[in-house]
């Protein structure tokens, strides 16, 4: 698997998680296109969903998605036998099955409260999840699945949900403030709140690293002082044939 393509598909589902609260394990619907195209490039959906998600991943399908493969006949028998090992997840239909378009629609509703991921090959069906807002729609491009990006409606929700959060955020803070300065609580230090970061200007001195150490002097050393102690001279030994020299000579 190429990391490029993983580092795309960490993204998305970042975006998914952040914005939409998904959360591990994943939980993908599954229709019969997507298995019917897995069979002939011949890609293990088991295998390669939860590495490609480098998470847990639950995979799912409904009753009707099932019922429609049956109807199309012998030519799908791979992708009925693919789809009845995932879980059901029980739709709304009952006895009265639907399209397999019309179910996974049903399934997500308008702002998809079960956090399901679609996959499907159905371009229609595509176009219409991408028009939902919180829907991640997941295909196969040959034997490699894509989870694609996040649509504009996608977007603009998200854009929309944080514009509401930040102005709850503000108006609790002033509904905070005026009650603390009621009752005369609001330390002076917040006591106008601006919600900006004040900078301290420091003064400025010489880069310690950038400043030599100071060396320490040697210490000077003091002559000594005479203490009166008289030094004694050191002899000087006369050899012995010097002796007797200077004898002779001073008995001439």
């Amino acid at each position: 698997m190429k990391v490029k393509r993983v580092r795309k598909a960490k993204k998305n589902l970042s975006f998914y998680i952040n914005c939409y609260k998904f959360r591990k394990p994943f939980q993908v619907l599954i229709d019969g296109t997507f298995c019917h195209a897995a069979l002939q490039n011949k890609t293990n959906i088991n295998e390669q969903l939860p590495k490609y998600c480098q998470a847990e991943v639950k995979l799912l399908t409904t009753t009707c998605v099932i019922s429609e493969i049956e109807k199309l006949g012998h030519e799908l028998y791979g992708a009925l036998m693919v789809l009845k090992k995932f879980g059901l997840h029980k739709c709304p239909h009952g006895k009265t099955p639907t399209s397999g378009a019309k179910c996974l629609l049903s399934m997500v509703g308008d702002n998809n409260p079960s956090r399901y991921i679609v996959a499907t090959q159905d371009l229609r069906l595509q176009t219409k999840l991408k028009n939902l807002p919180g829907v991640p729609v997941m295909y196969l491009h040959g034997p490699a699945p894509i989870l694609a990006p996040p649509s504009e409606a996608d977007k603009e929700r998200a854009q929309a949900t944080v514009k509401v959060s930040t102005s709850v955020h503000e108006e609790t803070l002033k509904e905070l403030k005026e009650s603390l300065e009621k009752t005369g609580e609001l330390p002076p230090t917040i006591s106008k709140p601006t919600g900006e970061f004040v900078k301290v200007k420091r003064k400025k001195g010489p880069n310690p690293l950038s400043c030599k150490k100071k060396q320490k002097k040697p210490a000077l050393t003091q002559p000594t002082q005479n203490s009166g102690k008289v030094r004694k001279r050191k002899r000087v030994k006369i050899p012995a044939h010097i002796k007797e020299a200077l004898k002779q000579t001073t008995q001439k």
